[in-house]
């Protein structure tokens, strides 16, 4: 099919030269040879008149009119995929799809295993990958990449629909033989004693992080993880603290020596948000895997 000229099959491979800017890794993930992927940016040059990537030493960079059809391409390609290719309706029971869903690692130790929990007496045959989270969360929906995302409603995009699922609460947490702490903890024993912290791999600040920060309330830090499901295992036979989601605390106090006290200020709840790409909203896939999701808020508790 062309239009204006353009053979839109080719809108494939300029999408894909694009975003790995490598003619290689571009034919290998459209299943086709590098001379015909070598080909088609041929075409693509001549249709645009430009270069589209060019060498700078050892890598292929886009040129400025590439860098220009990156987001006009992609939303191309979400609107076909979408408006065209969805399937009417969905069955679990018979559909053999892969939903790929970036969460968190607390997501990952709270709403995930009741999700797959609920799902698992069907035994459908689709698979599920779940990606972390990374910087501007809402590239990967933009990209295809993701289906959704399970995140704080704050750091989710206004260009999309979001929906809250639930509300997490924040603890403090510490070894249950701590030397210096009573039944209550206040401020001052808070901010005197020493911590372990979640830091993200990405330049985003976690939400109890950014919460205390808005609070003006300061920790002396000696502990720093990428985990925030690995802080009760920093915290326990230690005199550290961690403040920690409420559901991830009382699933840590189950097996592990601590214990859980109120926090000595007030942090919002965080609420945890599903978001889709717009284009998505209809698809039936998609509406079934957030009415599952909805349903394992409940089956988490």
């Amino acid at each position: 099919m062309r239009f204006k000229n353009l053979d839109l099959n080719l809108l494939v491979a300029l999408d894909l030269l694009l975003r790995e800017r490598n003619v290689s890794r571009a034919a290998e993930k459209m299943h086709i040879t590098q001379s015909a992927m070598s080909n088609a940016l041929g075409r693509l040059r001549t249709y645009f008149a430009d270069d589209l990537l060019v060498p700078v030493g050892r890598r292929m960079e886009l040129t400025p009119r590439a860098e220009l059809l990156r987001e006009p391409v992609l939303d191309i390609l979400m609107r076909i995929e979408t408006s065209v290719a969805a399937m009417p309706e969905f069955d679990p029971s018979a559909s053999s799809r892969t939903f790929r869903i970036f969460v968190s690692d607390y997501t990952l130790s709270t709403l995930v295993p009741a999700f797959l929990r609920m799902i698992a007496p069907h035994r459908y045959p689709i698979s599920f990958e779940f990606r972390p989270q990374v910087d501007q969360p809402h590239r990967p929906l933009e990209r295809g990449d993701a289906d959704l995302l399970i995140i704080p409603r704050e750091y989710a995009s206004k260009d999309h629909p979001a929906e809250v699922l639930y509300e997490e609460t924040f603890v403090c947490i510490a070894d249950a033989a701590h030397p210096r702490l009573g039944e209550r903890l206040d401020l001052e024993a808070y901010c005197r004693e020493r911590h372990a912290v979640m830091r993200p791999a990405t330049s985003a600040a976690s939400f109890e992080t950014k919460s205390m920060i808005d609070l003006g309330v300061e920790r002396d830090i000696d502990a720093v993880t990428f985990s925030f499901a690995s802080l009760p295992h920093l915290v326990a036979g230690t005199e550290r603290l961690a403040t920690v989601h409420a559901r991830l605390a009382r699933a840590a106090a189950r097996h592990l020596p601590i214990r859980i006290l109120d926090l000595p200020f007030h942090l919002p709840p965080m609420e945890q948000s599903m978001q889709w790409h717009t284009y998505r909203t209809n698809d039936p896939a998609l509406i079934w895997l957030k009415d599952s999701m909805r349903a394992a808020v409940v089956e988490m508790g």
